[in-house]
């Protein structure tokens, strides 16, 4: 059985080989022998503050075209990579606006550095830190963004408790996430590739939205619910071929969904 210490440790050496490979895509969004499967992501290639260098094709969904950003916001992405979303959110809250990016991954936080410094966004700030311990004060940040990346952390109720604990009284946040309806085989939950590509991790959809609403969050919305589908050339690599029959039969599917909640006032 493979412990929560060990899962975090999987997720950040591929992060770390990720990053040090720059260029080649990988994870939530894209082709990739570290991470082993194919998700399509969403194109951010039209949107305002896109910045080429700082897409990995890592995520799973466009957190922030539901995040409901205003000018002057302070928005704090977790999991934040080489800064996608942190640059985008950085064209919507404006100069007098401020994003924070938080990912474990050092090598990750240099890349996203080094994209900043060629921004030169002074309004624009990254931290290394785990999201089940969020190096952020209380009830300071208008709204938590996070792309494909709550799904790789092992404590999921921690890190819903950590997004609650830093939002001001009434803030919301806005997740893309993956989900299950139905049940994986325990071969696909086993692999440590998978757990890294946002698969194995996937909680049940109503598990997962449960857990937001039992943190104490309100108004919970699922806002784009896109339906994945697993290559028969990756099933084929941890399941027979009977086995993959049944896996299309009974399971309902597995998601990416973007959710929408609120802190009470």
């Amino acid at each position: 059985m493979t412990t929560s210490e060990e899962l975090k440790n999987i997720v950040k050496e591929k992060y770390a080989e990720i990053a040090v490979a720059s260029g080649n895509n990988c994870c939530c969004g894209s082709q990739s022998k570290i991470v082993d499967y194919t998700i399509m992501k969403d194109d951010y290639t039209n949107l305002d503050g896109y910045v080429k260098d700082a897409d990995l094709g890592l995520g799973c969904g466009l957190p922030t075209e539901y995040a409901g950003i205003k000018q002057g916001d302070v928005v704090l992405d977790l999991g934040s990579g080489a800064g996608n979303d942190v640059f985008v959110a950085r064209s919507v809250t404006g100069e007098k606006g401020k994003v924070i990016g938080i990912d474990f991954t050092q090598e990750m936080i240099d890349k996203a550095v080094r994209n900043k410094e060629k921004l030169d966004a002074s309004n624009v700030e990254f931290k290394l830190g785990e999201i089940e311990n969020v190096p952020i004060e209380n009830k300071s940040i208008d709204v938590v963004i996070s792309n494909c990346v709550l799904n790789l952390v092992p404590n999921k109720e921690k890190a819903f408790e950590e997004i609650y604990r830093v939002l001001k009284p009434g803030a919301h946040f806005c997740v893309s996430d993956i989900v299950v309806i139905g049940e994986l085989y325990p071969e696909l939950k086993k692999s440590a590739a998978l757990y890294a590509g946002c698969v194995a991790g996937a909680l049940q959809q109503d598990e997962y939205l449960n857990i937001i609403k039992d943190t104490g969050f309100e108004m919970l919305e699922i806002k784009k619910r896109k339906h994945i589908e697993l290559p028969d050339t990756l099933l084929k690599k941890y399941l027979t071929d009977e086995q993959i029959t049944n896996f299309k039969n009974k399971v309902e599917g597995i998601f990416s969904i973007t959710v929408v909640a609120y802190k009470p006032q």
